[in-house]
Order: C-alpha cells, then sequence, then structure tokens
C-alpha cells in the first residue's frame, strides 16, 4: 500500500517542480520582445552601421560622377582687381617679364569658358566615375547580403542553442525524478546504495549540461543582437521555428553559373576593371589637345588714363602639351596596368567563388543527411531508454544500463537539435555563396 502512495507522490512532486521551472522560463521569455527571423533581417537592414556606411560611400561616389561631368559645362569666374604703380615706367623697367597691364586702376570683369572638345578625355574620365559609382552599388549589396547572412545564422544559431536547452532542462527534470524515486526505493530496500549514487551522479552531470547549455544560449544573443546592429545585448523570444527544406540538388553547374551573374562582389569588380580601363582611356587623352571657348568682359571705374573705361573680348584657345618630362606616358602606363591588375583579381575571384559554392553545396548535402541521421538516432535512442527504464523498474537489469540509455537520448537529442539548425545555417550560406540569399 506505501509504494503506490510514494510514486503518486513523487510525481506529482515531479510535475510541480516542472511547472514552476515553466513558469520561471515563461516569466522571462514574456519580458524579452517576440522576434521573427523576418523581423531581424528588416530590423538589421535598417539600423546595422555597415549598412550605412556602405550607403554613405554611394553617395560620395555619386558625388564623383558630378565632379568629373562638369567639364562638360561652362566655367565661370568673376574677377576683381586693383593695381597702384608709383610710376608709368614700371611696366618697362627690368626685373622679370614685362607686364603691360601694370597701371594704376580698380576693375571688375566676368571670364566665362566653355570646352570644345578634349577628344574624349572629359568623357572616359565620367564614365569612368559613373563605373564606380556602379561598383560601389554593387558594394552596397555585398554589405547587405553580408548583413543577412549574419543575421540568418546569428538566428539559427540562437534557436539550436535554445533546443539544446531545453533537452537540457529535460535532461535535469528527468534525473531529478529517476533520483528521487531511486532515493525512495533505496529507502524501502527495494534498491541499493550504488543505485543512488549513480542516480546522483547522472543529476550532477544533467546540472553541467543545463550550466553550459545556458551559457552557449546567452552566447548565442549576444552574437545576434550585435548582428543586428546593437551594440549592448539584447534578448528575444524566437518565435520563428522554421523547418530545413530537405531538398538538394545535383546540379552544382547551375549555381556555379548563378552565382558567376549574380555575386555583388564580382559585379563590383568588374566595374571597376572597366572604370579602371576608361580611365587609362582618359590618361592616354590627356596628351591630345584641348580646344576652349573663352569670352571676358568688365568695367574699371577707376583707371589710368592709358585704359578704357570697359573691355570685352572673346576667342578659341587651343593647348597642346608637347613635353612633361614623360608625364602623360606614365600616368597612361599606371593606369594600364592597374587596369591589368583588376582583370587578374577578378579571375582569381571567380575561381575563389566557385570554390566556396561547390564546399557550401557539399556542406548542404552533408547537413541533410546528418539531419537524417540524427532523427534516426534520436528516434531509436528514446526507445531504448524507454525499454531500459522498463527493465529497470521491473528489476531485469541495473541503473547502468539506466544511465546508459539516458545519456544516449540526450547525447541523440542535442545532436539532431545541432543538425536541424545547422542544416538551416548552411542553405543561408549556400544562398549566401550564390548570390541568392533575400
Amino acid at each position: 500500500m506505501n509504494r503506490p502512495s510514494l510514486k503518486t507522490s513523487l510525481a506529482w512532486g515531479f510535475l510541480v517542480c516542472a511547472f514552476a521551472v515553466r513558469s520561471l522560463a515563461a516569466d522571462d521569455s514574456t519580458n524579452a520582445p517576440p522576434l521573427a527571423l523576418e523581423d531581424a533581417q528588416t530590423l538589421a537592414l535598417r539600423m546595422h552601421p555597415q549598412i550605412a556606411s556602405a550607403n554613405y560611400l554611394v553617395l560620395a561616389a555619386q558625388e564623383a560622377v558630378k565632379e568629373s561631368r562638369s567639364g562638360f559645362f561652362p566655367n565661370v569666374t568673376l574677377y576683381g582687381t586693383a593695381v597702384g604703380a608709383n610710376q608709368e615706367g614700371t611696366r618697362i623697367m627690368a626685373g622679370g617679364l614685362n607686364n603691360p597691364s601694370i597701371y594704376d586702376r580698380a576693375a571688375g570683369g566676368l571670364q566665362v569658358s566653355q570646352l570644345i572638345t578634349d577628344f574624349g578625355r572629359t568623357a572616359n574620365l565620367t564614365a569612368s566615375s559613373k563605373l564606380q559609382a556602379q561598383a560601389e552599388g554593387e558594394n552596397l549589396e555585398l554589405t547587405r547580403e553580408q548583413v543577412l547572412l549574419q543575421v540568418d545564422t546569428g538566428y539559427y544559431g540562437a534557436l539550436g542553442a535554445q533546443a539544446v536547452l531545453e533537452v537540457a532542462h529535460q535532461t535535469l527534470a528527468t534525473r531529478q525524478l529517476l533520483l528521487d524515486r531511486v532515493t525512495a526505493l533505496a529507502t524501502n530496500k527495494l534498491r541499493s546504495a550504488l543505485d543512488v549514487s549513480f542516480a546522483q551522479v547522472q543529476l550532477q552531470q544533467a546540472q553541467l549540461l543545463l550550466e553550459r547549455a545556458q551559457n552557449d544560449a546567452d552566447a548565442a544573443m549576444a552574437t545576434l543582437s550585435t548582428a543586428l546592429g546593437y551594440r549592448e545585448f539584447h534578448q528575444f523570444t524566437l518565435v520563428t521555428r522554421p523547418s530545413p527544406a530537405m531538398t538538394t540538388t545535383n546540379e552544382i553547374s547551375d549555381l556555379v553559373q548563378t552565382a558567376l551573374s549574380r555575386r555583388p562582389e564580382l559585379l563590383s569588380l568588374r566595374d571597376q576593371r572597366d572604370a579602371a580601363l576608361r580611365f587609362a582611356k582618359a590618361q592616354r587623352d590627356s596628351r591630345l589637345p584641348v580646344v576652349q571657348a573663352l569670352g571676358v568682359a568688365g568695367d574699371a571705374p577707376t583707371h589710368d588714363s592709358h585704359l578704357p573705361d570697359s573691355y570685352a573680348a572673346g576667342g578659341l584657345q587651343l593647348s597642346i602639351p608637347l613635353f612633361a618630362g614623360g608625364l602623360y606616358s606614365a600616368r597612361q602606363h599606371e593606369a594600364e596596368f592597374r587596369a591589368q591588375s583588376d582583370s587578374e583579381t577578378l579571375s582569381n575571384l571567380e575561381n575563389n567563388i566557385i570554390r566556396d559554392v561547390r564546399i557550401a553545396w557539399l556542406n548542404v548535402n552533408n547537413a541533410a543527411q546528418q539531419l537524417q541521421t540524427t532523427e534516426d538516432l534520436a528516434r531509436n535512442a528514446n526507445e531504448a531508454f524507454t525499454l531500459a527504464q522498463a527493465r529497470y523498474q521491473n528489476g531485469i537489469s541495473s541503473i547502468v544500463e539506466l544511465s546508459e540509455a539516458q545519456l544516449n537520448l540526450t547525447q541523440a537529442q542535442i545532436e539532431e537539435a545541432g543538425a536541424r539548425y545547422g542544416l538551416l545555417s548552411q542553405q543561408a550560406a549556400l544562398a549566401y555563396q550564390t548570390g541568392e540569399i533575400r
């Protein structure tokens, strides 16, 4: 009559303890705001400093386009001059090149210059600036995808750590219940003190597991907070628990072609290479003539009697660079070499991306196989634990067999949680490597 009563009381005690633990966890989660994966991505794109930094670089590159394009527009300059000469002979005295404009006067004027042609130099400079601006735009997209990858992996990592934490809580509760039962049976001389010692060791190991799992969960949440762009630690209630797609692809060539056509760093480097080629052409064109139209007009309210009251002139100006100590050819060759270097860097990056896509594809397939294996392992470990528990309760086996079954079940559950969210992280990595992460 005592044994059923004892089991019933222990069961009720376990339920009360479990309810208290769940209530405390629920209180903690209530204080933490909910966060879905889509909300996390939106939040990071809005407030992450890397996004803001890349956006400012895009704006700066767009201003550089305006700088280069300004050569096509008129250049207007307003002048004001006041000259005092002690005598008229100043203009012809020795001491340098004679300047016939040295007369007493106070005058103001306006000069307008308009480029007629420089045989393509300004056009090539403008085109080079536009390509650089496009490259910065692709760099912004690259930064965006990198932030999204950090958010995805951080989110899945936090989910995986929380799943392990749940396993640790369940393991601790199960082993506490076992210790209570074994202690009660040993008190009634139905089990030995050795069984109690084994149960105590198992409980302490579960406590260590819980402490490690709690630390890992907090660390994962700290990683997620940083990925979102926060400076301080933030606790969230992760409301999305996606199931990984088990489909894998064997068409690695399609993934490679997608990556080569969509990866933003490739597009950026191609734009930089093209910009360097256009800049090299502009440096070549700097040795060609420049034709400008010039016009000036002004008035001198106070002036020497030799000068008129106002003036105006206009004309064409042709400038032809003849010799600058090899400056122009050196600039051209430097730009051409830099463009060739960009081409080789582009080729190397394409090779690395092909490698990275293949590795990511292999990791996804391997993670999918591991998930299938760990699911089978967890199912079999649960069945083995159920049988070992029944055998121990019926006195057929020792507590060593039950303890080993408990350990195998805990390890299997942890492996399954890691494989599940590991597959999601690998799928996000593959999407990033192919340029399809969104």
